[in-house]
This record gives C-alpha cells, structure tokens and sequence, in this order.
C-alpha cells in the first residue's frame, strides 16, 4: 500500500461542517463544484470539477467537537506509508489525532498535528496514481501554512515530506519572511509567521482555483459569508482572495493572471497565416491611403470650381457690358446734338438782338421826322 509519486503533495481535501447542505450550495457557487453522493459511504459527499473528485466533505464529527475543533477544511499529504509518517512526526514533535485505519479499497490516511498547532492529514493511496504537475480550474492550486516559527516549522515537514525551499520574500516585520517550498518542480504553497493580530491558531490554507477571484470574492459576501483579505495581486500578477463561508470555515480562492495581460508566443507552424495577415493588413492600409486621397482632389476641386464660376460670372457681366455699349453710343450722339441746338440757339438769339437796335433806330428815326413835320 504505498504511492513514492505523491510523497510531499497535496492529494485530497476534506470539508468538516455543521452545514452540509449549505456547503454544498455555497462552494457550488463560489468554485463551481459540483456533488456527487459517495457510494462507500451514505454520510461523505464528493465535490467535483471538470477533473473529477477533487475533495469531500461531512458534518463535523462528534469527537471532533469533544476535542474542541472548530468547522474546518483538512489538507491530505501523500505519503508511501501511513503508519510509518505517523510515527516520524511524533518523533519530530507532532501529534497524533486520529491514528492511522483504512479506507475499504481506496486506502489509508491519519490525522496529525504539527508542533505548532496546524492540522493535517495523510494518505496512501491502494493504487499507483500520477501526480498532475498544473491543477485546471476547481482543483487546489496552493497551500499556505500560518505558523509560529517558520524555519522550525520547515524542518518538521522536511524530514516528513522531503521539501525543498524554493523561493522567498520579506513581507515586513509583522510577517516577516514568506518562504515557498516544493518537491523540486512548481512550488507547492508557501510558509509565513502568524501575526499577533490573528485570532485563528496555526493553520493550513487551501486555495482552490478560480476563474476570477475577484468575482468569486463578490459571491462569497452576495452568499452570506465574509472577505477578510483581499481580492488583491500577488507578485507574478495572480489574484488570491480569503474568506470564510457561512458556516465560519476559513478558505481561500486563486485565480491564474489574464490571459490578455501575457503576451502570446508566436509557434513556427503559423509563420504562413501571420503572412497572410500582414498581406491583408497591407492591402487595407493601401486602400485606407487611396480613401484618404480622394477627399483631398475633391478639396482641391472645389476651389478650382469656385474660380472658374467666378471667371463665368464676369465674362458674363462683360458680354452684357458690350451688349449695352451701342446704346451709349446713342446717348453720345444726343449729347454731341445738344452743343449744336445750342449753338443755333445762340445764333437766333444774336440775330434778334442785332435786329432789335434797327428797329429802335427806325422807331427813332420816324419819331424825329414826326417831331419836324410838327
């Protein structure tokens, strides 16, 4: 009964509630799981995606309330030997909550908890499985441990699961140092100090992947339960949002950057198409050049147009100008009249006055003979 692939890895999750019912709608809504009844047992309901069963979940058992444990989701490490593990981590400083048994056909897990408080489980699958590098949508893509001591914490789960430190980042004095850890591929979750701040004691986070976390963030407060971080960008430019369901479990929700934000790599099959494409684009811009020039020749047409009109209006003017020249020509010959009739005027005028002396002459001259004939 032993699985050397899934050693160190996250293999199954399980949902402890108050609510199983509740839970069921309120993660069919956040993640999109679905449930499906599990034949084995009347009681133990499996959420689905895509993928197929990704976790279970039950109502919280009664031994588990007598132990003072609280609603809550439990992450399952894989491991090649239950009982072998179990015994490793009480040598190390664990505990053993719930001693290692089987499950008919499918298996054999334990319940433990680490020196520092956080819950775990452990399991060894009947069968030989692989161990997907990626998670797809409605699979748990990280794990996150709050803790006490980060370096001691580390050395715990080494020597249990062989992890190895990968990357690691400041995040301040309160938090200080957030150390990921992995099996050597993709880092598997990450480890920080748990605030005094923090009411809940040292935990594990199970983030499950989303499309959007931002969106999800908006279901979880629309459904009844709360937001208590984020939605907010990690480094990488992923999203994460945590929160706690109606039933008072803590979760969290993942969500890969869009793909609109990475850019595309260019494959050498489509070398052909990406031609293709500049050809059209050419010929567009080409006729997007001879659309742009036809405006301007008409711009230009229409100043042309408007002198030529004006040209037209004055030729006309002119003709009419000409046509009406003859009849000043008429006029001129009046005028030239005028200075003749005067003239004659004159004449007649000049001759009545030199007529006029004869006639006082004659008048005179008759007047003195009749004055002697007296």
């Amino acid at each position: 009964m032993s699985n050397s692939n899934s050693r160190g890895t996250f293999v199954w999750h399980e949902l402890m509630t108050t609510d199983p019912e509740a839970a069921s709608g309120f993660y069919g809504r956040v993640v999109g799981w679905k449930s499906e009844a599990w034949g084995q047992d009347s009681s133990y309901t499996l959420f689905t995606a895509k993928s197929g069963a990704v976790a279970g979940y039950m109502t919280l058992p009664e031994e588990a309330k007598a132990m003072g444990a609280p609603p809550h989701w439990l992450s399952y490490i894989g491991t090649p030997d239950v009982d072998q593990t179990a015994s490793e981590a009480e040598r190390l400083g664990g505990r053993v909550l719930r001693a290692p048994d089987d499950i008919p056909g499918t298996g054999r897990f334990a319940v433990l908890q680490d020196p520092y408080g956080a819950l775990f489980g452990i399991y060894a699958s009947a069968t030989e499985s692989g161990v997907p590098d990626m998670p797809s949508l409605g699979e748990f893509s990280w794990h996150e441990l709050a803790t006490d001591d980060v370096d001691a914490v580390f050395e715990f789960y080494r020597e249990l699961f062989g992890w190895l430190k990968t990357t690691a980042m400041d995040m301040g004095p309160e938090l200080g140092v957030y150390q990921m850890f992995g099996r050597g591929g993709a880092p598997l979750g990450g480890i920080y100090r748990r605030p005094p701040s923090m009411p809940a004691p040292s935990h594990w986070m199970p983030y499950a992947l989303v499309p959007d976390s931002k969106r999800a963030a908006e279901t979880i407060r629309g459904l009844g339960g709360q937001i208590i971080n984020g939605p907010m960008e990690v480094p990488g430019g992923d999203w994460i949002a945590m929160g706690i369901d109606p039933q008072g479990v803590a979760f969290a929700v993942h969500s890969l950057k869009q793909e609109a934000e990475v850019a595309p790599a260019e494959p050498a099959v489509s070398k052909a198409p990406v031609k293709k494409a500049a050809k059209k684009a050419v010929k567009k811009a080409a006729k997007k050049k001879k659309v742009a020039k036809k405006p301007t020749k008409k711009a230009a047409k229409k100043p042309v147009r408007k002198a030529a009109k004006k040209v037209a209006r004055k030729k006309a003017v002119r003709k009419k100008v000409t046509r009406k020249k003859p009849a000043r020509r008429k006029s001129a010959k009046k005028d030239a009249r005028k200075p003749a009739r005067r003239k004659a005027a004159r004449r007649a005028a000049a001759k009545k006055k030199a007529r006029r002396p004869a006639r006082g002459k004659a008048r005179s001259a008759r007047r003195g003979r009749a004055k002697k004939g007296k």
